[in-house]
């Protein structure tokens, strides 16, 4: 359990986000030259590229919440008093994580029907579940991201998980 921690702690979501962007970027460049110089098209990319981007939106909520980094209303919270703050701050952490969790299980529900169903992509010709993963996968780092950030602010740590 440890080890699994140390992994997703050691900037998880940095190297995959990278990783992926790099590798769309290299994709999609190389389908244009293919289209234009070439007159030739490689069928798939545009498909992957797709299916990489909506993986990269998931993990990078999870990126956003370790980070705290996500849109929130700073101005209203700076005129409140302190204790108000933390009311503020562990009531919003904590209907964000009932959702985060609600979305994980019922996204979960979805990518195991569509896993059951064996639907495939169109050109890729890969399972469905695979791309509808990303959701529940990405709802469950933001979960423990979100657990994370709760912790540090127990243990007096006003930053962020990182």
């Amino acid at each position: 359990m440890k080890q699994l921690l140390r992994i997703l702690d050691d900037k998880f979501e940095e190297y995959f986000l990278v990783g992926t962007l790099f590798f769309s970027v290299v994709l999609i460049f190389a389908q244009v030259v293919m289209r234009y110089v070439f007159r030739n098209s490689v069928f798939w990319s545009e498909e992957l590229a797709r299916y990489l981007f909506v993986w990269q939106a998931w993990v990078a909520s999870s990126f956003a919440t370790k980070h705290s980094r996500h849109i929130n209303l700073d101005i209203v919270v700076n005129l409140c008093s302190q204790n108000i703050q933390k009311i503020l701050f562990w009531t919003a952490h904590i209907i964000w994580l009932l959702f985060a969790l609600y979305i994980t299980w019922k996204s979960a529900g979805l990518t195991n029907t569509i896993f059951s169903r064996k639907t495939v992509s169109a050109a890729m010709q890969i399972r469905m579940g695979w791309v509808y993963l990303a959701v529940p996968f990405g709802c469950a780092m933001m979960s423990f991201r979100l657990v994370q950030n709760m912790v540090f602010r127990l243990r007096g740590r006003k930053g962020e998980a990182a």
